[in-house]
């Protein structure tokens, strides 16, 4: 954890607390009431009539959206959920922020990334196995937003919330005006009556409604029956940003704030030794020098001037053995291990070793993904103040449940006694489930106590002290019969654990070697039918502190899958679509897909010279997401993406506008890192420090994108991570097809080429 390491002692606490202690808190409240935590948060005439809605004497419906908004459309999407259910007016409906509370656990998060990795999933199916890890989910009551869940997560609660709140209404109206409750309709927040011509609004009847007994079910409407779900709507944080009136962390500003700025130690794992805090505290408006385990902060009445006072410090670190360390290195590490390491194996069907062995025919490549930082838009901060027994918060996060226990434990206070109060986020893509800001921050915010310090990092800090997604390598060797299909699928990869870093980083006492399937998602559990398939993962250990980055393992393993499909295709001499619709025949959605990638992007009509396609089929969170990228390359090498066809299937889409913004967003960021994204290590020390060394794509190179959304029917799935890992492999492949040359290893500039 960059900055601040936190004691055995408390982190056993902590691990206590996760392992065990949650699930018997959470037992021991089992009769508390379903709405005790948003009670807490009434305002006067306003009333909680369950966990996720408020209504007030007016009839303002609010609804307390469980998930971090970090521009992803969570504030609408279920928002639409509960109106839909409610009948209320949707044009009018306010959101909040829920506060922390077990009933707001992501369930369908914990289960997906517990769950072991199962072809079967590819038709929807619920193993045993998924459906045990999801009551696992529900008893530890983590409240995060992740692994595209968020809507999966909520369809069914918010609904039920919405239609028990619409029954408790309409059972308080009809008692008021003695009339039978199966007489009254409700539209657009109006209860009324139409033989009396009786009607009101849902605050006339909102204490007798708090009164009445929960039903003991309720119908939820059938898809024929849905006004605003399937809907475009327009998002509801949208307008607060346009006019800058939105308040994201960065934007915190309290009554006597202090600013924090740190110099840390530049390689992971190295400590401060020295610092000369003399020699900057009669600077203007330096309050305090604080030292940590890793670096120093400096605590003034203005960011800059604590900013411009931490760097005039003289500190001194030992880098530890780190400091020899280098991305030459790992890859070496990376490459020896793809030849002997030891390995997992994560799908393993038929005899696909011996069936190589005899095999006449071949196919064989390797692939390269470097280390990616998560480069959020807003840079990494947090405030704090902290008192003689409480703690506050206020964190642009993921996982305030993590905030909110281990802010506990770092301030050394009730659990009780902590309020963290999580904003917009400018761009999470799985940095902000990582609690090093904030544990940073309260250690800050204690030397300077009653008075709320605000932490920012810099870019530069941003950059170089991120939890990156892993390097990674992989080899295929495939065995193609006489008419060309694949008989035999071997693939072997290697990389950090993502999740065992994480958990590290949370229980460092931990010593955790278990399967993570976040190595292999989007690798072992390929849609292609193969009578012989072997998918391994090597796991090494490197001092790079990796962790969850946007579509994760399939962020590299959908490039390495997907190239290397193409390239098969090109060497069994066949048509790119055509080569994975042969290996589909059990999965119509996929083969769907790909069916209208190709008529929409017109594939089997030629491009002029300089111009070529690439197709890449890929399922991740339960979507099935097909690309086609159109590019042109020059003699220079110079290439432009000049379109994008993507087509999802993600089952019913609750607000389609949403979820073509974020498959373009995820197209967006798929090609940034595709053509830029390279995190350099030397000594130790990241070497990348801003944009300018971690570059983007600009507007003046972004694709026209064009999405077309599939409604088949399949189990709902997620959109938020979806659409960034076809964009590499339809590129690249994009890229042979102009020129005759693979790109095997990313980013394509590597290669000489440029966007």
């Amino acid at each position: 954890m960059a900055g601040i390491k936190l004691t055995r002692r408390k982190f056993l606490i902590a691990g206590a607390v996760i392992g065990g202690g949650l699930a018997i808190g959470y037992a021991l409240k089992k009769n508390e009431p379903e709405n005790a935590a948003l009670s807490s948060t009434t305002g006067e005439g306003e009333i909680a009539l369950n966990a996720w809605i408020k209504v007030d004497a007016d009839g303002q419906v609010t609804v307390a959206i469980p998930r971090t908004e970090m521009g992803q459309g969570v504030y609408t999407s279920l928002a639409m959920l509960v109106a839909e259910e409610l009948d209320a007016d949707f044009e009018t409906i306010k959101v909040e922020q829920a506060p922390i509370a077990a009933v707001y656990a992501n369930v369908i998060a914990v289960q997906d990334a517990l769950t072991p990795l199962s072809n079967e999933y590819h038709e929807g199916e619920e193993t045993i196995v998924g459906s045990a890890m999801g009551s696992v989910g529900r008893l530890l009551g983590v409240q995060a937003t992740g692994g595209s869940a968020s809507v999966r997560d909520a369809w069914t609660p918010m609904r039920h919330a919405g239609a028990t709140a619409r029954a408790l209404l309409v059972k308080a109206a009809a008692k008021s005006w003695g009339v039978p409750a199966e007489d009254c309709i409700v539209e657009d927040g109006i209860i009324s009556h139409v033989a009396s011509g009786k009607s009101s609004g849902f605050g006339a009847f909102i204490m007798q409604a708090a009164e009445e007994t929960l039903p003991t079910s309720v119908s939820l409407k059938s898809e024929s029956q849905f006004k605003l779900i399937g809907q475009p709507q327009q998002r509801i944080d949208i307008p607060e940003k346009v006019v800058g009136a939105a308040n994201f962390g960065i934007d915190i500003d309290l009554p006597d704030m202090a600013y924090a700025a740190v110099t840390l130690c530049p390689v992971p794992g190295g400590t401060l030794t020295s610092h000369d805090a003399d020699a900057v505290k009669n600077m203007p408006g330096v309050l305090k020098v604080v030292p940590f385990e890793t670096g120093v902060a400096v605590i003034a009445d203005s960011f800059w001037r604590a900013k411009t006072a931490a760097e005039a410090l003289l500190v001194t670190f030992d880098e530890g053995e780190t400091a020899s360390f280098s991305t030459a290195s790992a890859m070496k590490t990376l490459l020896g291990n793809l030849q002997t390491g030891d390995a997992r194996s994560y799908a393993d069907e038929g005899d696909t070793l011996a069936v190589l062995e005899e095999a006449e025919n071949k196919v064989e490549g390797q692939y390269e993904a470097p280390y990616l930082a998560h480069a959020c838009l807003e840079p990494m901060n947090c405030t704090a103040k902290v008192t003689e027994n409480a703690v506050e918060v206020w964190m642009p996060n993921q996982a305030p449940t993590l905030v909110k226990w281990f802010a506990a434990q770092v301030a050394d206070v009730p659990s009780e006694n902590v309020t963290v109060h999580t904003t917009l986020v400018g761009g999470g893509f799985g940095r902000r489930l990582e609690i090093d800001l904030m544990v940073m921050a309260v250690t800050i915010a204690k030397a300077l106590p009653n008075r709320p310090v605000k932490l920012l990092w810099t870019r530069e800090l941003d950059t170089q002290h991120d939890m990156y997604r892993p390097a990674a390598v992989a080899k295929f060797e495939v065995a193609l019969t006489q008419d060309g299909k694949i008989d035999a699928w071997y693939n072997r990869q290697v990389s950090q654990s993502v999740s065992g870093s994480f958990t590290a980083r949370l229980l460092p006492w931990a010593t955790l070697d278990v399967p993570d399937t976040t190595t292999s998602q989007g690798a072992a559990d390929l849609p292609y039918e193969f009578a012989n398939e072997l998918m391994e993962h090597v796991p090494v250990k490197l001092p790079v502190p990796v962790g969850y980055w946007r579509s994760v393992g399939h962020s590299m393993n959908g490039f390495f899958t997907e190239a290397f499909m193409d390239e098969v295709a090109a060497k069994a001499g066949q048509d790119p679509i055509d080569f994975r619709l042969a290996h589909l025949s059990n999965h119509p959605d996929f083969v769907n897909a790909l069916k209208k990638v190709a008529e929409v992007s017109n594939w089997q009509v030629p491009l002029t010279a300089g111009r070529g396609r690439g197709v890449a089929l890929h399922q991740s969170f339960g979507s099935i997401v097909a690309q086609v990228a159109e590019v042109t390359v020059d003699n220079d090498k110079n290439v432009s993406v000049d379109k994008v066809y993507c087509v999802v299937d993600c089952g019913l889409a609750v607000n389609p506008d949403t979820v073509s913004a974020q498959m373009e967003g995820g197209i967006i960021f798929g090609l940034s890192a595709a053509f830029y994204g390279d995190i350099t290590i030397e000594e130790g020390r990241v070497i990348n420090e801003n944009f300018p060394d971690y570059d983007m794509v600009r507007l003046a190179n972004v694709p026209e994108i064009e999405v077309h959304i599939l409604q088949s029917g399949r189990p709902m799935g997620g959109i938020g991570e979806p659409g960034t890992p076809p964009i590499a492999p339809a590129v690249t492949s994009a890229i042979f097809a102009v020129t005759g040359e693979r790109v095997r290893s990313l980013p394509i500039s590597k290669m000489g080429y440029t966007a």
